[in-house]
Formats: C-alpha cells, sequence, structure tokens
C-alpha cells in the first residue's frame, strides 16, 4: 500500500470513530465517512504498517443507509462522524460498538439492549462552545483547532445561528480580537448563559448589545485563560452581565447552574437516562453519587432514597449542589463533598456502612481511577449504576467490577477464571449525541450472591 495512491474497495466493517474498515493489499484502512457494504474509492493518506488512513474520494456502490447530510461543513467540521447513516444505522452502529468494546477489552460477553433514541435528530443541544481566531468565530476541524466558518450547526438547537451572527460581527468590529478564544453559550429552559473566554480583559459591551436584539432573559460573563493547554475555561471568571447564575427546574427538583457547570448536553435524553437510574435505586437504600456535578442527579437520588451523598471536583459544581440541597429542603437528605473521588470515597464508604447501599457513577471520559474501581468493588454496595460516555473505558472499569479482567504488574489482563463482585443486570445505550460516534451506556450491576451467605 502506498501513500498518495488511490485504490478501490468494500467496506467490511466501522471502527469505533465510525470510520469504514477496508482490507486491501494486506492492510486494513480506515477511510472515514463509510458504511458497511459500500464499494468506495479512497485515497491512502498515511501507511503504519499493516494499518493505513485514506480519505473517501468516491461512493461507487452506496449502502441502503446511506442519506445526504443536511450540513454544508459536514466532513470538515469535527463535530458530527455519522450524518451520512440513516438514524436506524447510527443506532445499530452505537449497540454493536459497546458490545465490542465490552468483548474485545473487557472480555465480557454481555447482551447490549437496542440504544434508546432521541426524538430530535437534529436540533438537540443545548450547548455550543465556539472557537474563535481573527477572522471570525466557526467550528473546530476533524482532529485540528482550524477554525471552519460556519454560518449554523445542524445539531444544535435554532438559536445557535443567531450567536455566531453576532459572535462574528463582534470579531469583525473588536480591538481586541487577537485577545479572543471561545464563546460558550448554554441555554437552560429558555435562558441562556453566555461566556467569552480571552486572554485577558477585553471590552464585550458591543457583543453584549448585539446579543439583546435576539434573546431576551441572558447572563454574560468573561472568562480569563492566558494558558497554553487545551481547557477552554481559565480560573478567573468576571460577571458583566445578570448573576452569572440561572435558577430552573426538572424531575421536581429545583437547581442552580453556571457557565463551567456540568450538565447533560441532550435536555430529553437526560431525562429518560435519569428517570432509570431513580427507577434502579430503592427507596430504602442510602446513594453515593460519583463525579456528580452540579447536583441535579444526587437531589433527585436524595428526594427518593433514604439519603444521598455527592462527591465532585470542581467547586462552582459543588456550591451549586449545596444552594440546590437548600431550595429543595434537602437538609439531612443530601451530603454534597467537594474533592477528588479518589479520595473522598472510602470515607463515604466508611461512614455508610450497615446501610444499604446503590452507588451511581458517571465520570468523565477517562473513566474511573483505578482506586475508585476498587473502592467500589470492595464496597458492600447492593447496586451499582454506572453512566459512561467512552466504551473503551466503561469496558475496562467493568471488568474489573465483574471479575473479567485482574491487574498483574500494574497491568489489566484477562483473567482466566472471572469471579467478580458484581454480574451484570442489564446494558442499555442512550443515544445522547445523534449524528456523532458519541453514545451514552446504562450499566446496571448488582452485587453477587454467594452460596452460603
Amino acid at each position: 500500500m502506498i501513500k498518495n495512491e488511490e485504490y478501490t474497495g468494500t467496506v467490511q466493517g466501522l471502527g469505533s470513530d465510525g470510520e469504514g474498515i477496508i482490507y486491501c493489499e494486506g492492510a486494513a484502512v480506515f477511510v472515514p465517512f463509510c458504511l458497511v457494504g459500500e464499494e468506495v474509492k479512497f485515497k491512502v493518506l498515511k501507511v503504519k504498517g499493516n494499518i493505513a488512513y485514506g480519505k473517501l474520494i468516491e461512493v461507487l456502490k452506496p449502502s441502503p443507509e446511506r442519506v445526504n447530510p443536511p450540513c454544508p461543513v459536514f466532513g470538515k467540521c469535527g463535530g458530527c462522524d455519522l450524518q451520512h447513516a440513516s438514524y436506524a444505522a447510527q443506532l445499530d452502529f452505537k449497540r454493536g460498538l459497546i458490545k465490542n468494546c465490552l468483548l474485545k477489552i473487557g472480555g465480557i460477553s454481555a447482551e447490549v439492549e437496542k440504544a434508546v433514541p432521541c426524538a430530535e435528530q437534529y436540533g438537540y443541544r443545548n450547548k455550543i462552545s465556539l472557537p474563535i481566531g481573527e477572522e471570525g468565530a466557526g467550528l473546530y476541524a476533524r482532529h485540528s483547532h482550524r477554525i471552519v466558518p460556519t454560518e449554523n450547526c445542524a445539531i444544535q438547537k435554532p438559536w445557535a445561528e443567531r450567536v455566531i451572527a453576532a459572535a462574528n460581527g463582534f470579531v469583525k468590529s473588536s480591538e481586541d480580537k487577537k485577545l479572543l478564544r471561545h464563546l460558550v453559550v448554554r441555554e437552560i429552559q429558555g435562558k441562556f448563559i453566555f461566556a467569552l473566554v480571552a486572554e485577558k480583559q477585553v471590552d464585550a459591551r458591543p457583543l453584549i448589545k448585539s446579543l439583546e436584539r435576539d434573546f431576551d432573559e441572558f447572563t454574560f460573563l468573561i472568562n480569563i485563560n492566558d494558558g497554553s493547554g487545551n481547557a477552554i475555561f481559565g480560573k478567573v471568571w468576571r460577571v458583566v452581565k445578570g448573576s452569572g447564575f440561572f435558577k430552573a427546574e426538572e424531575g421536581g427538583i429545583k437547581y442552580t447552574a453556571g457557565a463551567n457547570t456540568f450538565l447533560q448536553v441532550n435536555d430529553g435524553v437526560r431525562a429518560k437516562l435519569y428517570a432509570k437510574v431513580l427507577e434502579e435505586a430503592g427507596e430504602n437504600s442510602v446513594a453515593i453519587d460519583l463525579y456528580s456535578g452540579g447536583g441535579m442527579l444526587t437531589a433527585m437520588l436524595a428526594k427518593k432514597c433514604k439519603k444521598a451523598y455527592g462527591i465532585e471536583i470542581v467547586p462552582e459544581a459543588s456550591r451549586c449542589a449545596d444552594e440546590l440541597k437548600k431550595e429543595n429542603g434537602l437538609d439531612g437528605k443530601m451530603t454534597n463533598i467537594c474533592g477528588k473521588v479518589e479520595e473522598q470515597i472510602e470515607k463515604v464508604i466508611s461512614e455508610t456502612a450497615g446501610e444499604k447501599r446503590v452507588i451511581v457513577c458517571d465520570p468523565p471520559r477517562k473513566g474511573m481511577e483505578r482506586s475508585v474501581v476498587y473502592a467500589i468493588k470492595n464496597s458492600g454496595a447492593e447496586k451499582v449504576i454506572l453512566i459512561s460516555c467512552n466504551p473503551a473505558t466503561l469496558a475496562r472499569d467493568l471488568g474489573v467490577l465483574c471479575g473479567t479482567l485482574e491487574e498483574k504488574g500494574g497491568e489489566l489482563i484477562k483473567s482466566p477464571s472471572p469471579d467478580g463482585v458484581y454480574e451484570i443486570e442489564s446494558i442499555t445505550p442512550y443515544d445522547m449525541f445523534p449524528q456523532t460516534k458519541h453514545v451514552e451506556t446504562l450499566v446496571v450491576l448488582s452485587k453477587v450472591q454467594k452460596e452460603g451467605f
């Protein structure tokens, strides 16, 4: 296989990023925007041993599942991976992705239920992060920090078009354009939080004036980030308009959220996901909510269960959770702890010893720290509910809990004789992110009942 040469081949499968896999001249070639069964022409961009990466040139024989992407920058912007696939094909891909990861990484052979679909295949996101350059705002290109100009984003809610227009107008007229980095916007039940990220303080009044023409109720903050890393936000926040926060209500819980508070980006699917978590949590149990964000799920658990503990590292989110506890009259039923989960979990497990417990865990994409997985495994909790946005790290963590993976020399290897503390009751994908490769997964685990106990 030769770099920069063109080849034809048939797509045999899909990779973890949704790209087509083509076996050609002794190499497995990964080509984005293909579907299984398609005959395609592609150009080889990179060759590494028996692995190659290509660019789609032409679909010679399309799949019946191929559709026309509605977004004009699909394939240029790095946000969406699957707009060329029918929605049914997207759901099948995500279900298969989870099943394959569990088997290959975690050594787990388990049934994965059909994915819970999203009612809105487009226009579902309640949050947008727009990178800003001297030429204006846009979206990042695939695997790059190059900004792709765009007037809209198909998976964002309709207000995104007005936000992008306002941002571009501001950049064009601003004397501080070299200092601007991002504009982050979140909608909370018709109210908006705008956060302009810059290397130092800038004059945002023209942008605020422009936004006031299109948005009735919003708060505006400036975040100072002069670092060189990939983190969008820095540590310094300044409120320019409004309070910097908004209050809302969901599932009978009043809550407060700010620009840096974690909330799922898809309101409808989040509601279905949380409803299932609450269904699995027993009324007579004590809930331990790890990586609890702004505390909304912790509060829901506290309202249903005897008591709930939430552990969250982000101070702003933890403060929101404390406010939420007061607003909902959950003093004595809800305890919020600000700190690293790996440093706090043992204490909470010890404090709740003797109680019937359910552990709920919604970690970041990197999954749980190994010490947290072992703490859960040794906790004695009757039920564990895992929420994951990364099938690979989910498979790793599940493998430890279910005994299909064991640690040797600091590495996890597949166990020849699995003997887990927990067994899987159900694995359900939730399509939180239509048109993308990403999927949210809910796994319910119950404690293995050993004979004689």
